[in-house]
């Protein structure tokens, strides 16, 4: 399993201005969090017994795991589908996946009004096993400690390699670890895989038990299958996305690789959209979604942003520009991440007279966190070998 010559460390500064610029954003977002902690959940949020969670659950958690899937879907197309070609990308979707899945659990602390119980979940006789949240709940903590094991590797290659004579006895430990690690690298990323798959579902399925909330364009039986196709063809958006913009911030040509992961997505956005219109057309809601009114043009929105990004990536001449690869990933990434707003927020009506748009502190929370975690991965990938290594070979 161990593919240590196809990747490096991306030597270069660590304190640049842009790490002094998220940063600072993400101390903003940590500040409100403590005000949270400190104050209590009403003080930095609109939140209500109407609408009890917001963009920290619609956009922290519901969506958030799905444009962190990038490790997810590279861990299907390379382990499942056999496309060992791949495997120099699978790194830095690891990374992005692990800071957008800590994330996701960070916030649902932040989220939980009474989080001094959180405790509990650790504490079987307290489980609630029928429960969907339970489940998310735990495949998320689950596979936050896959990923970290999956990225192991990469830290302990940094040991071995290094000629450091202080890090003398962390390289006799590494050193012991890697073989026995990489001999059970293949159990953990079929948990790698079978996790997201179960956590994706779940997010669909919590919904699907509001069925008087939700409107009827988004509320399906089928949420829980659009869920995961969903993530799959995000996370394809999120690598190609990561990737062009690595190359653009580091210097860096851009992946052969990604040019040839591109033509995987219009078959999994076809099969999403054919889901989705059976779906609309067998219960009646055609009319509903082409209505003209608001929740329609919600609905249209969402769709022309996946069939448009993934139009584009029909094209072998746009697939062979990284502009165009680059848009098409935006438009995509966007597109799957308004509908999973569309589902969780826009879509969402509770009864009664209630209302609700994000605070600024909310709005904070939710850019430290993302700061956070760009400033992670800028730290990882210039302290251990996770970028592939250069090459500029066309697909």
């Amino acid at each position: 399993m161990a593919h240590a010559d196809e990747y490096h460390v991306h030597r270069a500064k660590i304190l640049t201005p842009s790490f002094y610029v998220l940063l600072f954003f993400a101390l903003l977002g940590f500040f409100f969090i403590g005000i949270r902690f400190v104050k209590g959940i009403g003080a930095v949020t609109n939140l209500s017994d109407g609408y009890p969670w917001g963009i920290w659950i619609v956009y922290d958690v519901a969506t958030s795991t799905a444009l962190a899937c990038g490790g997810y879907a590279m861990a299907i197309i390379i382990y499942i589908m056999n496309r060992m070609t791949y495997h120099p990308l699978i790194r830095s979707a690891l990374v992005t996946s692990l800071f957008g899945y800590m994330l996701a659990g960070l916030s649902v602390m932040v989220d939980i009004g009474r989080y001094f119980n959180a405790y509990s979940f650790f504490i079987p006789s307290r489980w609630q096993p029928n429960s969907v949240m339970f489940e998310v709940a735990v495949c998320v903590m689950a596979y936050n400690v896959v990923l970290m094991l999956e990225l192991l590797p990469a830290i302990l290659e940094r040991f071995i390699s290094s000629t450091n004579p202080k890090l003398k006895t962390f390289k006799k430990i590494a050193v012991k670890i890697y073989p026995v690690l990489d001999k059970a690298l293949i159990f953990i990323i079929v948990l790698g895989i079978t996790l997201p798959t179960m956590h994706q579902s779940s997010l669909g399925s919590m919904l699907i038990i509001a069925k008087s909330k939700v409107n009827p364009i988004w509320h399906t039986e089928f949420l829980p299958l659009l869920f995961v196709i969903n993530a799959l063809y995000i996370g394809y958006a999120v690598v190609i996305f990561e990737s062009f913009s690595s190359s653009m911030a580091f210097n860096r040509p851009f992946e052969s690789e990604v040019q040839r992961l591109s033509r995987v997505i219009p078959y999994i956005t076809l099969v999403w959209l054919c889901i989705r219109f059976y779906d609309l057309f067998s219960r009646d809601q055609l009319g509903a979604a082409f209505a003209g009114d608001y929740p329609s043009m919600m609905f249209l929105a969402e769709m022309m942003l996946i069939s448009g990004g993934s139009f584009i990536l029909t094209w072998k001449q746009f697939r062979s520009s990284p502009r165009m690869l680059f848009i098409s990933a935006v438009l995509l990434v966007i597109g799957g991440a308004w509908y999973r707003f569309n589902v969780y927020l826009i879509g969402f009506t509770p009864h009664g007279n209630w209302s609700y748009f994000p605070s600024l502190p909310e709005f904070f929370i939710t850019l430290g966190l993302v700061a956070f975690e760009i400033l992670g991965y800028m730290v990882l990938v210039k302290l251990f070998p996770i970028m592939p290594k250069l090459h500029t070979k066309k697909a």
